[in-house]
């Protein structure tokens, strides 16, 4: 089955960066858009950032320039690499597959990971 596990969250100060790293297995990964998303309670998760099979990428406009998203197809793992963190950039991060990211839309998939908790202290 589908597996998508979520790692390198944890708490730094505003400016700081981290980087997530999502680990996939039971799917053909080279082939499958990749999306981080986020959540904070009470609101809708959003994108913050996708990577399609062939490397495109989509960004949130509150991300662009900040954080950069990654993949490294013969480690089934996508990356995202985040700098000058914002104390509203403090969300759980879930990785999601099965959906498409492209120029003009997207749309998320059927698989998602468990999260991982950013926070980012002011």
């Amino acid at each position: 089955q589908v597996q998508l596990v979520e790692s390198g969250g944890g708490l730094v100060q505003a400016g700081g960066s981290l980087r997530l790293s999502c680990a996939a297995s039971g799917i053909t990964f080279s082939i499958n858009d990749i999306g981080w998303y986020r959540q904070v309670p009470g609101k809708q998760r959003e994108l913050v950032a996708g990577i399609s099979g062939g490397g495109s990428t989509k960004y949130a406009d509150s991300v662009k320039g900040r954080f950069t998203i990654s993949r490294d197809n013969a480690k089934n793992t996508v990356y995202l690499q985040m700098n000058s963190l914002k104390p509203e950039d403090t969300a759980v991060y879930y990785c999601n597959s099965g959906g498409y990211y492209g120029r003009v839309s997207y749309s998320p998939g059927n698989y998602w990971g468990q999260g991982t908790q950013v926070t980012v202290s002011s």
